[in-house]
């Protein structure tokens, strides 16, 4: 398994989480994680290079 594949599970997982969340500030939280373990997959396979880099890396 690559390691992209393990973030992806990752942020897979906090979207979980995120929607089993019983209040606000938690699923925000698990929203912001996936967020970062996706970034991080791109990261990783850019790395890999198996995509090429992003020109914008702000959040959507």
């Amino acid at each position: 398994m690559k390691q992209s594949d393990t973030y992806r599970a990752n942020a897979h997982n906090c979207a979980e989480m995120a929607a089993a969340a019983d209040n606000e500030p938690a699923r925000n939280r698990f929203k912001r994680m996936e967020t970062a373990w996706l970034a991080l997959a791109e990261e990783a396979d850019w790395l890999d290079g198996e995509a090429s880099p992003k020109t914008d890396l702000s959040p959507k």
